[in-house]
């Protein structure tokens, strides 16, 4: 098991959710503002770029106005070509990074590539920081891949060139890591990745890294792509090998709509564990597509503003209503599977179909409670909710009511 400043990351541990940032982290102010924008919608670690001095000297700056707003999310640091010179130009740097990521592929060339390397693993041992080590399929060590196809082409039956490329990602991780363990990084401050962008290279590369390596893995498609497109993508790999339960932190890299909002990848991260029944961050609502029996839009509408709504109070909540994020919240839209949902949710709604007398009954854990009626369902049904979760998860909720029911889930091997 690894430690990145207060989060554990392997083992038995839950599957951390991590973001990057894509601000100019010379730029302090803007920087950390988005650092605690992903911080506040649950990403568990941060990753900046260190590109430049003007970065590494910001790092510590960043850190300190974090610590202020009592924002404590760990901060890794993105080094590529120069890190060896930034972490040892500017310690302070060094010092307040919870994790350095190193890139094999572009650490140096020749002869430079071991010294500079060595000298990056050399920092993480002073200052007792773990590493990942990250190798991309864009920016692979070449003369390790042409070595590679070289031997290939002297086989009797070569592989197929993209079989020597997952092999090229695969050996230069683990070597990497092994080369980290003789400099004197000890094993459980490593952590591997092996990022490519389709969905089939993935799930291929992080088996077989699985199969020959112990290290905590990190998983995520190094492009996804935008929108629905990379939301699917990074969906349909990871999901895969989290059912297999390989991974231990994952990082969903979503290209935003331009100006839009950063956050948007730590949902997607969160509510895919989520529906796989592997953590709970926030209550989830359950609502049905809607069919002709639904012509009206409220339950469509109600279904939005719950969601949001319980989006808006998990800051709160998380501390005050332990267990709140395990909640399940229906919304229904017609007699057909409405009550029924309703019912194996915690708290649910099922609103009037098309046709249907103009009535909503309630169901809480199990039982109708009350039937709703009129213009003013939503906020109705809205004070229900905080109800529920003030009696069953606040301070009394043993002595007020029975726990919740989450609906059942099944829970792959880790």
């Amino acid at each position: 098991m690894t430690r990145i400043g207060g989060i554990a990351l392997g083992g038995a541990a839950p599957i951390v959710v991590q973001s990057m940032t894509n601000t100019d982290t010379a730029d302090v102010d803007a920087t950390a503002r988005q650092v605690q924008a992903l911080a506040n919608a649950g990403s568990e670690l941060v990753r900046v770029t260190v590109n430049t001095l003007e970065a590494a000297r910001a790092v510590p700056a960043i850190r300190e106005a974090l610590d202020a707003q009592h924002c404590n999310v760990p901060l890794v640091g993105d080094f590529h070509f120069n890190g060896h010179k930034l972490l040892s130009e500017v310690p302070d740097c060094a010092r307040v990074l919870a994790k350095y990521r190193i890139n094999p592929g572009n650490v140096g060339k020749g002869a430079k590539r071991d010294e500079q390397f060595s000298q990056m693993i050399e920092t993480a041992c002073r200052f007792g920081k773990p590493v990942r080590i990250g190798v991309n399929w864009g920016s692979l060590d070449q003369e390790l891949l042409a070595r590679m196809m070289d031997q290939n082409a002297t086989l009797p039956t070569p592989l197929a060139t993209t079989e020597v490329m997952r092999e090229a990602l695969i050996s230069s991780a683990i070597d990497s890591a092994r080369r980290a363990e003789d400099i004197g990084l000890p094993g459980d401050r490593i952590v591997l990745s092996c990022k490519v962008s389709g969905v089939q290279d993935l799930i291929g590369v992080y088996r077989e890294l699985a199969r020959r390596s112990d290290y905590p893995l990190h998983l995520g498609l190094t492009e996804a792509g935008m929108g629905s497109k990379g939301i699917v993508a990074s969906t349909a790999a990871m999901a895969v090998l989290l059912q297999e339960g390989i991974g231990d932190t994952i990082r969903v890299s979503l290209t935003p709509d331009p100006g839009g909002d950063r956050t948007k990848e730590v949902l997607v991260a969160q509510e895919m564990l989520q529906t796989m029944g592997l953590r709970s961050f926030a209550p989830m609502v359950i609502a049905c597509p809607g069919c002709g029996r639904t012509t009206s839009t409220v339950f469509q509408e109600l279904a939005a503003d719950i969601q949001s709504y319980l989006r808006r109070q998990m800051p709160l909540w998380r501390a005050s209503y332990p267990g709140v994020e395990a909640m399940h919240v229906a919304v229904m839209g017609c007699v057909v599977n409405g009550p029924g949902e309703s019912k194996f949710a915690n708290i649910g709604i099922s609103l009037p179909g098309t046709g249907e007398r103009p009535v909503a009954p309630v169901y809480v854990d199990g039982e109708k409670t009350v039937t709703l009626k009129g213009e003013h369902i939503a906020r109705e049904f809205q004070a229900i909710v905080e109800q529920y979760v003030h009696r069953t998860y606040g301070a009394n909720a043993a002595l007020n009511a029975a726990p919740a029911r989450p609906a059942t889930q099944l829970t792959p091997a880790r």
